[in-house]
């Protein structure tokens, strides 16, 4: 899902909040099945859209009641201020969204426990240009969908953007991920957690959701790994790549030499920051 705002030499924001359509999940009934222990604290899961966003939000998910999961939207800058109280202490819920940083959004997310979620910006680029040529994908840049683009032109444009369409990869990268790393917030590799996720019956992969579920502020139950799991199954997931639909664009499953370059120019960086380099 991209991001709620375009940022160009931070002096002005839009307001471009694209319509994504996402099958409904069975994650609520399934969560039932167990017995869930009540958030203490308030959890905000904020992540760089196209990160595994869904992923871990369903696996976390199969650990905190339903009636402490706020789910009227994923939350974001344009809409902050409507959501804000699903960071109330006195009422602790798990939220969701891609929320910047900026004044607003770091004291209205004060009292939460902060997770960040985000990935590799080379495998990011791909993403991105699979999800805007899906059908459960419609916004202001739907002609990128007419077949009038090759792959190259496609990913070239996820990187710089499109002017007054959709925000550039440093653009997002920037308040969606990097300055987040100057507050207090406990980061989550996409590829970590997906490493974990096949790894699941190792003591390395017990120690690494221990810690993920310490930070959120939720008691690991002796079944963790089952609901772990059910969470992510990517059939319960409306954007895992399998259930994306209308693509007709076949995209490479790595960067080619040349784009990578593109992306170390446009965000000079970005990836030794992240941990990536």
């Amino acid at each position: 899902m991209p991001p709620g705002f375009y940022l160009c030499s931070a002096d002005w924001i839009g307001r471009y909040m694209p319509e994504v359509w996402v099958q409904p999940d069975t994650l609520d009934d399934e969560n039932r099945k167990f017995a869930q222990s009540p958030l203490r604290k308030p959890v905000f899961l904020n992540s760089l859209p196209k990160s595994g966003s869904h992923l871990l939000r369903n696996i976390l998910r199969m650990f905190v009641p339903v009636e402490q999961q706020y789910k009227a939207d994923f939350i974001q800058w344009p809409n902050l201020q409507q959501h804000k109280h699903a960071f109330n202490p006195a009422r602790p819920m798990m939220s969701w969204g891609h929320l910047f940083m900026a004044d607003a959004s770091v004291i209205e997310t004060a009292p939460t426990r902060r997770i960040l979620l985000y990935r590799d910006p080379y495998d990011w680029v791909i993403a991105r240009a699979r999800f805007f040529l899906s059908e459960q994908f419609s916004g202001n840049v739907d002609h990128l969908k007419s077949g009038e683009f090759d792959v190259d032109e496609l990913l070239t444009m996820m990187i710089f953007g499109l002017p007054g369409k959709a925000p550039s990869l440093n653009d997002i990268y920037e308040l969606n991920v990097a300055a987040w790393l100057g507050t207090k917030t406990f980061i989550v590799k996409y590829e970590d957690l997906v490493h974990n996720l096949g790894i699941i019956d190792s003591d390395a992969a017990e120690a690494y959701f221990a810690n993920l579920f310490e930070a959120c502020g939720i008691e690991r139950p002796g079944d963790w790994r089952d609901r772990v799991a059910i969470g992510s199954d990517r059939k319960q997931s409306g954007t895992a790549r399998e259930q994306l639909t209308g693509v007709s664009v076949e995209f490479p499953e790595t960067l080619s030499a040349r784009h990578k370059a593109l992306v170390d120019y446009q965000a000079p960086g970005l990836r030794t920051l992240l941990g990536y380099a």
